[in-house]
């Protein structure tokens, strides 16, 4: 049975945020986020081996929680589900993917920046967001103000979150948790440093509020 969005932001407090180019560090890596309490993992789709690395996570490594991330069109959506993506999202929405997701058993999470792209999103029946991206478009203040008129809503702010001000995100009430690359340094990957990014997932796994 597919997992609702909600249901699988609870995973943990941080949700990685890979841009994987080697197929090769896929498994290892997902295993590595999930052994250290990161279990619900996002791969964009911003190169040619994120596909085939969806498509291994999704295989190999049961304790993982594999989504598609990066998806900007209907096309880009039902590749990723053949892949094996098990939620999806966007950085944005669209009338197209709002079809998609409707049309889909996979869950979306769809991008907001704005009050009014919110309410769009609520009267589609959208409950959980992405608020990206998160730093430039004002932060925990701009989502501390959506809170009182909006209160039914739930972000995952994704785009210069970190480790030092992921708290303060996490400490808001319509925070569900928050999406970062921190966990996952391009220097500990391209080293298969697997020991250290899963004591950095630890490290996040610990922020749950």
């Amino acid at each position: 049975m597919m997992q609702t969005i909600s249901a699988i932001l609870a995973l943990g407090p941080v949700v990685p945020v890979l841009t994987i180019d080697d197929v090769e560090t896929a498994v290892p890596l997902a295993r590595a986020l999930a052994k250290g309490g990161l279990p619900a993992i996002e791969v964009t789709l911003r190169t040619a081996a994120s596909p085939d690395a969806i498509r291994a996570i999704a295989a190999e490594v049961p304790e993982a929680v594999v989504g598609a991330g990066t998806i900007l069109t209907p096309k880009h959506y039902e590749a990723a589900v053949d892949a094996g993506a098990r939620f999806i999202v966007s950085p944005g929405c669209t009338p197209d993917l709002v079809r998609a997701a409707t049309d889909s058993e996979v869950p979306f999470l769809p991008g907001a920046a704005t009050a009014s792209e919110v309410m769009s999103l609520m009267g589609a029946n959208f409950t959980h967001m992405k608020f990206f991206p998160a730093g430039p478009a004002g932060g925990v203040k701009m989502l501390a103000a959506l809170a009182a008129p909006l209160p039914a809503v739930r972000f995952c702010p994704t785009g210069g979150v970190t480790l030092e001000n992921a708290p303060d995100y996490l400490a808001l009430p319509n925070v569900a948790c928050v999406g970062g690359s921190w966990v996952a340094p391009a220097d500990a990957v391209k080293a298969r440093d697997w020991g250290r990014i899963e004591e950095l997932a630890r490290a996040a796994a610990a922020l749950r509020k």
